[in-house]
């Protein structure tokens, strides 16, 4: 009978990231997409030993969006509700804040990560807008690196994205 409570008590464990994308994918009112690294077009031979390290470590974005006032007719108390329990989710401390931003009129991001700053699982990016609604993008790769993972953002400005496979998320990230 211990046996079976340890058991059980182990397998009790606070709700994950992807546990809510893989709850929420098909579901209606939201939008999802996995997106192996290659869709950004970037041109290795112009990244410098370590950007081209930190983008070899990522192997793809997951995007899951909930977007306001889309074909679905989504209304503001579903937004504020999934918006919680995305709130909820992420205050798990194995989600580390990295950073956070924006405002009330824009809308507003965080940037956390599961690991240590050397050796990253994931970096979660999760913004919101009250016009727009939110998304989360999960960047999941193998042993990631804080420092050389940001000097990627400036490589990321200058991709070539592939618009066919990012459609359905063009209008909320503008």
């Amino acid at each position: 009978m211990l046996l079976l409570v340890v058991t059980l008590q182990s397998c009790n464990q606070d709700p994950t990231l992807q546990t809510y994308f893989v709850d929420r994918e098909l579901a209606p009112g939201f939008t999802s997409v996995d997106l192996p690294i290659n869709v950004l077009n970037i041109n290795e031979e112009t990244l410098n030993e370590e950007e081209l390290e930190a983008y070899k470590s990522i192997e793809k974005l997951s995007v899951l969006a909930f977007i306001l006032g889309d074909e679905k007719n989504n209304d503001k108390k579903d937004y504020e509700l999934e918006l919680a329990k995305v709130r909820t989710v992420l205050k798990n401390p194995k989600y580390e804040e990295l950073m956070r931003g924006g405002n009330a009129i824009d809308g507003k991001f965080v940037v956390k990560f599961i690991g240590t700053e050397e050796s990253i699982e994931e970096i979660i990016l999760m913004g919101h807008s009250n016009e727009n609604g939110f998304a989360v993008v999960r960047i999941l790769g193998d042993e990631m690196n804080v420092n050389k993972i940001m000097t990627l953002s400036k490589v990321f400005e200058k991709a070539d994205i592939d618009n066919s496979r990012l459609d359905q998320f063009t209008d909320f990230f503008k």
